[in-house]
């Protein structure tokens, strides 16, 4: 095992270093300015930088009472009918919403904005009247009244649309209990036999030793231990019964669909942040492998819209998986025999490493990783109901300090896992202290001939090209670091520092916004939901220093910046870890928030109000 190091020098003290001409002094002791300009006293703000440096205040966890967005009231706004031009609305009289477009035209809210991306890039809108951008495709006659325009030509040749959305059928079969799942049943029957086989062993066993004991007069001792790998003896018995459907047809490993991983960068499933419209903007920036975010099998199988959601997938995404959460065979069996049947996908993860409480207390996430039979049982159903590669995701171990990742891996990659990627923490250390890149060497060299990706603090080709070329892993799998900068997968391609300007950050997001209107509508509600997923992004966006204004470049993820200010106004605002300052970025983009409006991030430690 090689004893990792990156070649960036570390200041030690946890601290990036600003050149001294943009570090932003306070004024008189107990003032200073904000980024916008603005003089704040240190008193009146709720987390400031002394109390983040204390251990005792330093805020953890999530918001969990956060405001929540406000709601539209129905008679307000148009019946969906009216929108998608389905013709008669089904609910008649009893229906709440307005169904005269002319009188919705003139209580509708004003339009943010000339142009509709939607309507300019691929000729139509799917949100019509209700659009904020309506002025762009919607024109009034005298005699016909209100119209939607539509471009025939551009739609029917510029636009692909995305797919795995689930159909108005499956969701009714689905909730029916009406979906076959086969080759599950096959697996788990195959499971139960082998169950019963280890029973039968460890019975026999068990007699053999007692029979032992009273041949001697003398008793044992036996220590119970749960193996983690499949015992060989079973596999040398017979099997018995009749010959199951898995015996005569089950696809041989070299039949089934591969993907080269070796060396391609890889964005991490991300939970909030990792949605579609911010995975295009890392693909457009060079990301090879994409994956959705964590999704619960259980939710799937029972048809959960917002939980399909997470399955679709933009036409950019050339390499595509999904991530799966659960803690039993039977569903996830299920769950991936679905998604193999149904979504266009390339390959489904296991999820080994969600620290979250709520799935850790069900057994499911990095409560797997000490539950090594379940485990077993599960990838191996997985893997045997599935024509794509199976791949997990898992840290280091549950507690810090005892680490197990090195004994899981065999275990998986012996169930015919394609890939497996270790995030070099613990599930106690969540996201603090620094990742060991040692011990994930470790891991790679433990699961050979199976490739295994490392993952954790890489913010920079420098430390990507680092840890590949002082590692045995495969590949790395970048997280943080692509919330943080997504320009960093341009930066590893082409082996540069690239201080990106203000104006190029803000056309980012731009795009960002743009894709985010067209995935959550440009509607009201699609608005609303586009700028908290942008305010949710700047809650990384803004730990990004500028190189042009580090003393020593690359700048590392766990180091923390004193005030400063950029280069350019935008820069400092940018910069800013205050709430309010996002609000007014979004604004830049999504124009006036409503009256009230309140945003906290998902995480105490991303910002203060």
């Amino acid at each position: 095992m090689s004893n990792y190091k990156s070649f960036i020098p570390e200041s030690g003290d946890g601290n990036a270093y600003i050149k001294r001409e943009f570090v932003l002094a306070k004024k008189g002791g107990n003032e200073r300015k904000n980024v916008t300009g603005e003089i704040l006293s240190v008193e009146s703000e709720n987390i400031n930088a002394t109390k983040l440096e204390s251990k005792h205040t330093k805020a953890r966890g999530q918001n969990k009472r956060r405001p929540r967005p406000q709601k539209e009231k129905l008679e307000e706004k148009l019946c969906p009918s009216k929108i998608t031009d389905e013709g008669t609305c089904t609910f008649g009289d009893k229906c709440k919403y307005l169904h005269d477009i002319s009188d919705y035209m003139k209580i509708k809210p004003s339009d943010l904005g000339e142009d509709c991306f939607s309507y300019r890039k691929y000729g139509f809108c799917n949100y019509s009247y209700a659009c904020r951008f309506a002025g762009d495709h919607v024109e009034y006659n005298p005699e016909n009244g209100y119209s939607n325009v539509v471009d025939e030509d551009m739609k029917s040749t510029q636009y692909v649309p995305v797919k795995n959305v689930l159909s108005r059928d499956l969701q009714l079969s689905l909730r029916k209990r009406k979906v076959g799942f086969n080759r599950t049943e096959t697996a788990l029957k195959g499971i139960s036999l082998k169950q019963e086989k280890r029973r039968k062993c460890a019975k026999d066993e068990s007699n053999d030793i007692d029979n032992d004991d009273q041949k001697t007069g003398t008793l044992s001792s036996v220590n119970v231990t749960h193996d983690t790998e499949p015992d060989n003896s079973v596999s040398t018995e017979s099997n018995s019964g009749c010959v199951l459907d898995s015996d005569v047809i089950s696809l041989r490993p070299p039949e089934k669909k591969k993907i080269d991983f070796k060396n391609k960068l890889y964005l991490a499933p991300l939970t909030t942040c990792g949605n579609l419209p911010f995975r295009v903007t890392c693909k457009r920036l060079g990301a090879d492998i994409t994956c959705g975010e964590m999704a619960v099998a259980t939710n799937l199988l029972q048809a959960n819209i917002s939980e399909w959601a997470l399955m679709k997938r933009h036409p950019s995404e050339d390499i595509f998986g999904v991530q799966l959460c659960g803690a039993f065979p039977d569903t996830m069996a299920r769950c991936a025999e679905l998604l193999n049947k149904t979504c266009d996908i390339d390959f489904i993860d296991i999820n080994l490493g969600c620290p979250i409480d709520l799935i850790y207390k069900k057994g499911a996430g990095s409560a797997l990783m000490r539950r090594s039979k379940k485990l077993f049982d599960i990838t191996t159903c997985m893997e045997a109901v599935l024509d794509i590669p199976l791949t997990c995701k898992l840290r280091t171990g549950i507690e810090t300090g005892k680490n197990n990742a090195h004994s899981i891996l065999p275990i998986i990659r012996d169930c015919n896992v394609a890939l497996a990627t270790v995030h070099g923490r613990s599930r106690e250390a969540r996201y603090t202290r620094v990742a060991d890149w040692n011990y994930i060497d470790k891991c790679a060299q433990a699961a050979d001939p199976m490739p295994v990706f490392g993952n954790g603090d890489v913010l920079s080709y420098h430390d990507y090209y680092s840890a590949l070329d002082n590692t045995s892993v495969a590949g790395i799998m970048i997280a943080r670091g692509a919330l943080i900068k997504p320009w960093i997968f341009t930066e590893i391609k082409e082996r540069r520092d690239w201080d990106i300007s203000s104006s190029e950050r803000l056309d980012l997001l731009k795009n960002f916004v743009n894709e985010g209107l067209m995935h959550w509508g440009s509607d009201t509600r699609g608005i609303a939901t586009t700028r908290r997923f942008l305010l949710e992004w700047c809650s990384f966006l803004h730990r990004y220093i500028p190189v042009g204004l580090l003393e020593h470049a690359p700048q590392r993820i766990n180091e923390r910046p004193p005030y400063y200010f950029g280069r350019d106004d935008l820069e400092t605002l940018m910069a800013s870890p205050n709430c309010n300052d996002w609000v007014k970025i979004s604004e830049m983009l999504l124009g006036k928030v409503p009256e009230n409006f309140e945003f906290l991030p998902k995480h105490k430690a991303n910002a203060y109000k």
